[in-house]
């Protein structure tokens, strides 16, 4: 029944169900107590589909990623692989508040066949080896998410050369510290980012030798300590392409390490989690079963950091099936982007992708301007909207679909995303219903939303496309099994009715090697079943639906307890508010406190809009610094609270409004757009204080 037109998930069939293996009496006497006993985990749920086995690659003998690369360009060779865009030209804007902003105008998608990359890729890991990169030692790359960035992975899995990725938007300690950590000698970066990002920190990490520019550089910089050699990609490559460097290649094993994957962290310093090539394998895996009729006839756009496990995998799931990726930005995805130039086209009218990965901060900002600009529109048209919305929600309830109203009023809508998608894919943190609402609808085409972190190189689980409920993110994928463990302090036990609830643990061939050189922390958060499976313990808080669907609902470390013994989740505080149209970004704070406060970032039309109701006038700095619109957002807030159910000590009584929006350039949130709490409490500290009273 994987049909389109199947009806919602209240009437679907069973598509999971929780397994449950014993093949003796005293197997099954050890598993009756083990699931009786406090505090243990229940489960495993598991895919029908890999009810008696995990999954663990997609095609048979290809279970390295060297292979999985040869084994597409084998069957598509002269295929389009990777895409970049040409500046046609880019010139400086100047803005009303004085402010200059760089605006391109780009030209057509150039192409990089299968066989190209591959080629390109095989000479790039033998020049590094010639240039004294040796198989098992790391590599670092520190670049953008380009065309160049996949040739360089390709060329270390080809090569043996564990692979250490680096947001390129964390700061210089944090950068310094993965490359001390993994004592990488080479390092591949872009021309921008050498020289604002690694320049100033180079002093700092002395066991680096050479720099590879993926865009560009003379062989010598002036500037740089000595002992360095700053290299172009290209100039690497031909040293790669000479007969006598071809011998460098060493096979990499499954259980070689592929990537050290360092996460953007939303607190502490960053970790490296060491991710094998088996891992990788059996994740894309769970993921491409997931996702129906893939082909090399798919187009993927590619903007999402390739340094985060989602981009990674959504990217090599397509390489596996042939598909061709162009490459992107947030700031020129679409036609009105921060660096289009009016009246030209951005990447997703240029490309018109049929698939798209995307976090659920871009989809929320797609959806609050998709909206604004529903409320501009005259009230005969508003209506129309209006009428044409619901009536396709009532129909997707059905089963049933509506080409008139997908044709006549979200044709246009569709077109912002190119025209053609047909998935979208959700991952990094939960999305909204009215966001996943909007995108069903309005873009005609199913949201996925998945649920999985780095330590499971981004699988657990992702939700059947036809499946329109909201709040959810799906079965687990057929790599992987999934099992609950109770959280007493926090209230949720597998026991609970109508749903088990309970810490998520994630086990199967997708669960990484662990975190690089940090053995306490493997110790506290992986561990080994009596089968020799390795399961992670996540921190996340699920449930699980009667037809085997999971629902994140909390997290243990957003847990505080307020001073007169109330405990209040901050992220399920955060998640209700970012439902109100005037929230741009919330972050909730009560550490210790007698009450819960908010840092707001406000959405700035609708801030404007409520100003002027009540004669309020001024720039959006004005408007946030002003006590008066202040008290005006929490009344606002304090509405939607109470209509999304939040108890009485749950709802902020205070708040701050920020004028700025938090982006991963300002420090405050990750990659994936996860708060930073730590950060922003230090940003906000001043604000703290006066929010409570001057303590």
């Amino acid at each position: 029944h994987k049909n389109h037109r199947s009806s919602l998930p209240l009437v679907q069939i069973n598509n999971y169900f929780n397994i449950y293996v014993s093949r003796s009496s005293e197997q099954r006497a050890k598993t009756a107590k083990a699931r009786s006993a406090p505090g243990r985990p229940e489960g495993p749920y598991r895919a029908v589909g890999a009810a008696k086995r995990l999954a663990t690659s997609l095609h048979p003998g290809v279970d390295t990623l060297d292979k999985m690369f040869e084994y597409a360009a084998t069957r598509f060779p002269r295929r389009d692989c990777l895409g970049t865009r040409e500046v046609v030209s880019e010139e400086d804007e100047c803005q009303g508040n004085g402010k200059v902003f760089k605006k391109v105008v780009l030209g057509e998608y150039r192409w990089l066949c299968y066989e190209e990359v591959l080629t390109a890729a095989s000479q790039l890991g033998g020049g590094l080896a010639s240039l004294g990169q040796r198989p098992k030692n790391n590599v670092a790359i520190f670049c953008e998410t380009r065309a160049e960035w996949i040739v360089a992975a390709q060329a270390c899995f080809m090569c043996n050369f564990p692979l250490v990725t680096l947001y390129s938007t964390l700061g210089g300690p944090a950068i310094a510290h993965g490359l001390n950590e993994t004592q990488v000698t080479h390092i591949i970066t872009s021309r921008e980012l050498l020289e604002t990002r690694l320049k100033p920190i180079l002093i700092e990490v002395p066991r680096l030798q050479h720099i590879i520019v993926v865009d560009g550089a003379p062989t010598s910089w002036p500037g740089y300590p000595r002992g360095i050699s700053v290299h172009n990609m290209a100039a690497v490559q031909k040293l790669g392409a000479r007969p006598e460097n071809a011998r460098y290649r060493d096979a990499p094993l499954p259980s070689d390490i592929a990537v050290i994957m360092y996460t953007s962290g939303s607190t502490g310093v960053p970790k490296g989690v060491m991710i094998s090539h088996s891992n990788v394998i059996a994740g894309i895996t769970g993921m491409a079963e997931r996702i129906p009729n893939l082909s090399e006839d798919d187009t993927y756009i590619g903007y999402l950091p390739l340094a985060h496990v989602l981009e990674l995998s959504a990217e090599l799931v397509c390489v596996a099936y042939g598909c061709r990726i162009g490459y992107s930005s947030p700031q020129t995805l679409a036609d009105q982007s921060t660096k289009i130039k009016k009246g030209s086209k951005g990447d997703t009218s240029a490309l018109r992708p049929t698939l798209m990965a995307a976090v659920p901060e871009i989809m929320d900002r797609i959806y609050k301007n998709v909206m604004t600009k529903v409320e501009e529109m005259s009230r005969v048209q508003r209506t129309l909207f209006t009428l044409a919305y619901n009536y396709k929600l009532e129909q997707l309830a059905k089963g049933n679909g509506t080409p008139l109203c997908d044709r006549l009023v979200f044709g246009k809508v569709r077109s912002l995303l190119g025209g053609r998608t047909r998935v979208l894919l959700s991952g990094g943190a939960p999305l909204s219903a009215a966001t996943q609402r909007f995108m069903n609808v309005c873009f005609c085409c199913p949201v996925g939303q998945g649920y999985g972190l780095t330590e499971t190189c981004g699988a657990g689980t992702i939700s059947e496309l036809w499946d329109y409920s909201t709040g959810r993110v799906g079965g687990p994928l057929v790599c992987c099994e999934i099992k609950l463990k109770d959280w007493v302090e926090g209230g949720y036990r597998k026991t609970d009715r109508p749903h088990p609830r309970g810490e998520i643990l994630i086990g199967g061939p997708n669960v990484t090697m662990g975190y690089y050189k940090n053995e306490a922390k493997n110790q506290e958060d992986f561990f080994a079943d009596e089968n020799g499976q390795r399961w992670f313990c996540t921190g996340d808080i699920g449930e699980f639906h009667r037809d085997g669907c999971l629902k994140i609902i909390d997290r243990k470390k957003d847990l505080v307890k307020l001073q007169a013994g109330e405990y209040v989740s901050l992220g399920k505080v955060e998640a209700m508010l970012k439902n109100c149209p005037l929230v741009d970004n919330i972050c909730a704070y009560a550490n210790r406190c007698a009450y819960v406060v908010g840092f707001v970032v406000p959405n700035q039309k609708q801030l404007s809009a409520l100003a002027e109701q009540y004669g309020i006038r001024g720039s959006t700095e004005e408007l946030c610094a002003s006590e008066a619109v202040e008290e005006l957002v929490l009344k606002v807030i304090t509405e939607a609270a109470l209509a999304a159910q939040l108890e009485r000590f749950e709802i902020p009584r205070k708040i701050c409004l920020s004028a700025d929006p938090w982006t991963p350039e300002t420090g405050l949130v990750t990659d994936a757009f996860k708060l930073k709490r730590q950060e922003l409490k230090t940003r906000y500290r001043d604000d703290i204080q006066r929010m409570y009273g001057g303590k």
